[in-house]
């Protein structure tokens, strides 16, 4: 019977709804043992709990190919992404990824730190394993929630962004003269003309130059930008690649010219320090922010405000309106009352 009383007024409730699943219980009231049996009875009509779907047994590497077949093959920068993901798997152990804890990762993190790698490059690759699993439950894929959710980045020092004066420009163009690769300073030198990235400027076409004008349609953002350029590298861009109809692949032409010019770089500054240059020297020279953010396509303007302290007038106003400069400090300060007396009791200095 599922529910009788026993000797001492108590009631025991033994069911077993489904083969394998029993449920003993004793209760002071019938009443209550009735609602116990019903609750549990209930219960098993959910096929989540008579019939659990199996546990997610796939690798954590298993996850970067399925997030690269559902999304990652869509952006520009995915296929680079996926193999960084597959590093960072092998470096993990490849462990289940249902059981991947954020203890795991923040020892990882550890001893890449003891290894000398650059704390961005670290958060970076926090921000791509965490998007794996935030895309794949929004997918539907998974049904886990992100075991990285709670994993903050790691907080470092600011670094200034470096760029070359205008000595080193012709300094690096001499070099780049100097390069086996007949498309290397032709890039070079779109980079510093328009602050694109090395692989836009790498992979425009014919058809994108014309008026006085390059268009960038490969771009991070998606979108297009127009950019305009000078009549002269107009004409060398159009005879180059009237001749050959593309740039070849040179960034590695370029990081040799680097060397050879005598510049030093600072890690994982090679060819975007051109862009860092065009950006800087834009705002040197008087340029308007807002008009750069749209130059750069940027998609705030947050990161655009990091060559803003370049403006001839930046924070001026740090100098006309603090308090020091309101005050005489050329002449000898007052000396200080030696006698205590001197002091009245509002705190001001009696006169002797």
């Amino acid at each position: 019977m599922a529910i009788e009383q026993l000797p001492d007024g108590r009631w025991r409730v033994d069911i077993e709804p489904i083969k394998g699943k029993r449920y003993r219980k004793t209760l002071k009231t019938k009443g209550e043992a009735q609602r116990f049996e019903a609750t549990k009875r209930a219960a098993m009509i959910h096929g989540e709990n008579w019939n659990p779907k199996p546990k997610d047994r796939r690798k954590l590497s298993e996850l970067v190919e399925r997030w690269y077949d559902l999304h990652g093959h869509s952006i520009s920068s995915g296929r680079r992404r996926k193999n960084t993901l597959l590093l960072m798997c092998q470096r993990l152990g490849n462990p289940v990824a249902s059981k991947l804890t954020a203890a795991d990762l923040i020892q990882l993190r550890r001893i890449e730190l003891d290894a000398g790698a650059v704390p961005k490059s670290i958060n970076n690759r926090l921000t791509y394993l965490k998007s794996v699993f935030n895309e794949l439950r929004r997918l539907g894929d998974i049904d886990y929630p992100n075991p990285l959710e709670k994993v903050k980045p790691l907080k470092f020092q600011e670094r200034q962004l470096s760029y070359l004066t205008a000595r080193q420009i012709p300094q690096l163009l001499k070099a780049l003269d100097e390069s086996r690769s007949p498309s290397v300073r032709l890039i070079a030198e779109v980079c510093l003309a328009t602050g694109a990235r090395w692989t836009e400027a790498q992979n425009i076409t014919l058809d994108r130059i014309g008026s006085g004008v390059i268009t960038f349609a490969n771009t991070k953002s998606k979108r297009l930008r127009f950019i305009p350029i000078g009549e002269g590298l107009e004409a060398r861009l159009l005879d180059y690649l009237g001749k050959h109809k593309r740039f070849t692949s040179c960034s590695r032409a370029f990081r040799t010219a680097v060397e050879h010019s005598g510049i030093t770089l600072p890690r994982g500054q090679c060819s975007h320090v051109l862009r860092h240059t065009f950006a800087s020297h834009f705002m040197m020279n008087g340029g308007n922010i807002l008009t750069l953010k749209e130059i750069l396509g940027h998609a705030s303007l947050t990161m655009t405000m990091r060559y803003a302290h370049l403006s001839p007038d930046h924070l001026h106003d740090a100098v006309r309106f603090n308090p020091l400069d309101a005050v005489d400090t050329s002449s000898t300060p007052p000396e200080k009352p030696e006698n205590k007396s001197l002091i009245n009791q509002s705190g001001g200095v009696d006169a002797p």
